[in-house]
């Protein structure tokens, strides 16, 4: 398993650094700092309370909670959100209610989950003699699931 370096920076009194639910998971979860209620359709941004610094090799996108979201409807609005290396503000999480209730965050629950993964810098090269030929084509939006 690869690791990296991941500095935190508490900017709240309750902040907790994210935490790994076992050793083989992908995400490690983020917790609010601020009681937050959503009703049906609201969206609102949750406070995480810290900032962070990370390899610059690196992004951190921010992912539902499964469980939050198919129990409680409540899912990350921008999924997956992308934290990038040179940001040192806040980490905060978009979050959408799409139950037909009303749903409150309390401070301390687990509202979303961070996953580092590589980048890659795309240098984009022009071509005027088109693109290599594939079976898909130019066919798009579910065309590989026809049979």
């Amino acid at each position: 398993m690869n690791e990296i370096r991941v500095y935190f920076n508490r900017l709240h009194a309750d902040a907790k650094i994210p935490e790994y639910g076992s050793f083989d998971a992908a995400g490690c979860d983020l917790y609010a700092v601020e009681d937050v209620d959503l009703e049906p359709g609201d969206i609102e941004v949750i406070h995480c309370g810290f900032s962070m610094e990370f390899p610059k090799e690196i992004e951190a996108q921010i992912r539902p909670r499964s469980g939050m979201a198919i129990k409680e409807g409540l899912t990350v609005v921008n999924s997956p959100g992308t934290v990038d290396a040179d940001y040192r503000g806040e980490i905060m999480v978009g979050m959408i209610n799409v139950s037909k209730t009303t749903k409150t965050v309390r401070k301390g629950d687990r509202i979303a989950q961070m996953v580092f993964v590589p980048i890659y810098r795309a240098h984009f090269l022009e071509t005027t003699s088109g693109l290599s030929d594939t079976t898909r084509g130019v066919n798009g939006f579910g065309s590989t699931g026809r049979r």
